[in-house]
């Protein structure tokens, strides 16, 4: 098992501008966020575990030590662009890959190594860490027939029935990394950010006829991403009570 952690982006709606630093190297209870996701996937070696950088990068790589390899995302043109920067580190490799972010302290460990248990052992192409809630996030929404996944639609794309359906898609995934790079070259931008999004490639190997599976998270708070203020502050609480 190998790991991408995703860490280029800009934090505007977190003022990085002003504090001038990237945002997943703002802190939370006296540590940097990104060194909480660390430390949630140590059970995968560092020297396994690329990091994509892009916003003051040098500010990350000096800040996260250890033995880990970083390639930069020169430009923010989505999240499915960010991890085709890192082809060029999986060409000898045929295993899986978790993709996560280093902006969501609160996953846990014990989530992280269900997602991947589940993979394994579904001998799945694609696993997805959803959450179920009633008060939706801001996030991408799961779509079934017959209880298998079918697509999964950004938040700023769904229609107004999608909108309504509760379970969400954390943007965490594990994936075959062969089938993850093969697919990562088909992806288009034609959506309402303008981006390659991530999210298409469970939807290509769906149309495969792929096997993509999930592993729903019991705590939703666990899938709260750090974008605004507002969410520093409430992973400061949570980190408070043990998440």
């Amino acid at each position: 098992m190998r790991a991408i952690i995703l860490a280029a982006g800009k934090g505007k709606r977190l003022q990085s501008e002003m504090f001038d630093i990237p945002k997943f190297l703002r802190r939370v209870k006296g540590r940097a966020l990104l060194d909480y996701v660390r430390e949630s996937i140590d059970f995968i070696p560092e020297k396994d575990t690329v990091i994509v950088v892009g916003y003051k990068k040098e500010h990350v790589i000096e800040n996260t030590p250890g033995e880990y390899t970083f390639v930069t995302q020169q430009e923010q043109l989505g999240t499915g662009h960010a991890v085709l920067c890192a082809k060029d580190e999986f060409t000898d490799y045929d295993g899986d890959v978790l993709v996560l972010y280093g902006d969501m302290p609160l996953i846990k460990r014990e989530t992280y190594m269900s997602l991947i248990e589940k993979h394994v052992s579904e001998s799945a192409a694609c696993t997805i860490l959803t959450a179920v809630t009633d008060n939706p996030l801001a996030y991408g929404r799961i779509i079934r027939m017959d209880g298998k996944i079918t697509d999964i639609v950004e938040q700023r794309d769904c229609t107004p029935a999608q909108l309504k359906i509760r379970e969400l898609n954390a943007g965490v995934y594990v994936f075959k990394s062969r089938l993850l790079f093969e697919k990562l070259r088909y992806l288009k931008n034609d959506n309402a950010q303008g981006e390659y999004y991530l999210t298409d490639v469970p939807k290509l190997l769906i149309a495969d006829n792929l096997k993509v599976e999930s592993y729903t998270v019991g705590n939703i708070n666990e899938i709260v991403g750090v974008n605004t203020p507002e969410d520093l502050e409430f992973c400061e609480q949570h980190l408070d009570t043990g998440h």
